[in-house]
């Protein structure tokens, strides 16, 4: 992946860690220019997982409604323009027209109460 301009900088406060359900996701959007930054964080089990928001298969952004990248059941994140199914945990696609690749990870982490880019 090329380097985005739009991309947060390490430290960037993303949101707080209870504004992400667990388990849940939450999805974000950062301009610079004309350049943008999509980008989504899943909450499971305490563990927060980042990745961008870009379906490997298509590049299409993964959730057609804000902030629901994960299938019912809550145990895997949704292409919902494909029905491309990734573990949460590596972003793995185990289903669907991407099976074997994987989503770009992107990296946060916990910054005592809030979820910032690492």
């Amino acid at each position: 992946m090329s380097s985005n301009p739009a991309q947060p900088v390490p430290g960037t406060r993303l949101c707080a860690v209870t504004d992400i359900p667990d388990p849940g996701s939450k999805g974000f959007l950062f301009r610079e220019g004309e350049k943008l930054f999509l980008g989504f964080v899943v909450r499971k089990d305490g563990a927060l997982f980042g990745y961008l928001d870009r379906c490997p298969h298509n590049g299409l952004p993964l959730a057609p409604v804000a902030d629901r990248y994960l299938t019912r059941e809550k145990d895997l994140i949704l292409c919902g323009s494909h029905g491309a199914l990734f573990r949460i945990g590596d972003g793995h696609c185990v289903a669907g027209p991407c099976a074997g690749r994987s989503l770009w990870p992107w990296r946060v982490r916990v910054n005592g109460e809030d979820v910032v880019a690492a």
